[in-house]
């Protein structure tokens, strides 16, 4: 059985913003950061338990080339994506959303 794939708002609402960020930098650059967390998450959805447990039972997966990570939880009914996070920021932002349903 393939596991359910959520994206959580505040995820969706980080990627967004990050993407936009790296695009008014450079052209193309927030394009290049959107298939970063493309591959990121095919890989952790082919292979979810790969990635390790960075706080509770919480993921995490680095992009390639940017300094930013996928957190996530994943049992075998889902995959939660929490956070789409710039690694320099203060992680109790996230590590807050492991308590939420």
């Amino acid at each position: 059985m393939t596991p359910r794939f959520v994206v959580r708002p505040e995820a969706r609402d980080e990627l967004l913003e990050a993407q936009a960020w790296y695009e008014q930098r450079a052209a193309g650059l927030g394009a290049a950061f959107a298939r970063a967390v493309e591959a990121a998450v095919e890989s952790l959805h082919r292979t979810p338990q790969q990635y390790p447990v960075v706080h509770r039972n919480i993921r995490r997966v680095l992009l390639r080339r940017f300094p930013y990570a996928i957190f996530y939880r994943a049992t075998e009914d889902e995959i939660i994506v929490l956070a789409v996070f710039h690694l320099a920021r203060d992680p109790a932002r996230w590590q807050s959303r492991s308590r939420d349903g």
